[in-house]
C-alpha cells in the first residue's frame, strides 16, 4: 500500500509541475488549481505512506519519480532540449532511486 502511494503522490507532483507550467505561462484559475492541486494531494499521498514506509526512502523516490516525470513530460509536451547530458542525468536519477530501494 505505501508504495501504491507514493507513486499516486508522485504522479500527482507531475500533474502538480504541468499546472505550474500552465499557471506561469496564463494566470487562469483552473491552472491555479491544477498547480495548487495537484501538489496539495502530493502531499498528502506522501505522507500518507509513512504510514507503511520509512520517511527517508518513501522521500528520496517520490522525489526521484516526480523529478524525472516532470522532465520527460516536459520534454515530451513542451518541447525542452533533450540533449545528452540530460538523458543521462534522467538515467543517474532512476539507477540512483532504484539502488537506494534495493539496498533499503
Amino acid at each position: 500500500m505505501g508504495w501504491l502511494l507514493v507513486l499516486l503522490a508522485s504522479i500527482a507532483e507531475i500533474v502538480g509541475v504541468i499546472g505550474l507550467r500552465f499557471y506561469s505561462q496564463k494566470k487562469t484559475v483552473r491552472d491555479f488549481l491544477l498547480y495548487i492541486g495537484g501538489f496539495g494531494l502530493s502531499f498528502a499521498l506522501l505522507y500518507a505512506s509513512f504510514n507503511y514506509l520509512q520517511l527517508s526512502i518513501a522521500y528520496v523516490v517520490w522525489i526521484g519519480i516526480g523529478t524525472v516525470g516532470a522532465v520527460v513530460v516536459n520534454i515530451i509536451f513542451f518541447g525542452e532540449s533533450k540533449n545528452f547530458t540530460r538523458i543521462i542525468s534522467i538515467i543517474a536519477i532512476i539507477i540512483g532511486v532504484a539502488g537506494l530501494k534495493a539496498v533499503a
